[in-house]
């Protein structure tokens, strides 16, 4: 099963994750988050596929998270349509990395909830 696997290169959590996608021959094509980052329709889809609250599609823990003052946005009441929006803006806004397949997306790296969704 082939997924694309969306990362920011520098992180050391996706290095992990690429690292663990290689050594379970798991195929992707590989996408830089910030060179080519997601659409508001890509995240709109992925979303939706994903079943997880919005807030989890965003990198709470980057600069840019909190120079722009998105969790108050957030608690104010954003739609997830200005969410996506906003996530498309820039890749370092998007919590990395993303799994993404034909059924699937997987945000972050926790081994368990892969090894269960791609195994």
């Amino acid at each position: 099963m082939g997924v694309l696997f969306v990362e920011y290169p520098k992180c050391t959590t996706c290095k992990k994750a690429k690292a663990w996608l290689d050594s379970h021959e798991i195929e992707y094509v590989d996408r830089h988050i910030v060179e080519d980052n997601p659409t508001a329709e890509e995240l709109a889809t992925w979303h939706r596929t994903s079943g997880l609250p919005v807030r989890r599609f965003f990198n709470t823990s980057g600069m840019k998270y909190r120079e722009l003052g998105i969790k108050a946005k957030l608690d104010a009441g954003m739609t997830d349509e200005e969410c996506y929006e906003l996530l498309a803006t820039d890749g370092m806004l998007v919590k990395r990395p993303l799994v993404v397949g034909e059924d699937l997306v997987l945000i972050g790296f926790k081994e368990s909830a892969w090894e269960e969704a791609l195994l």
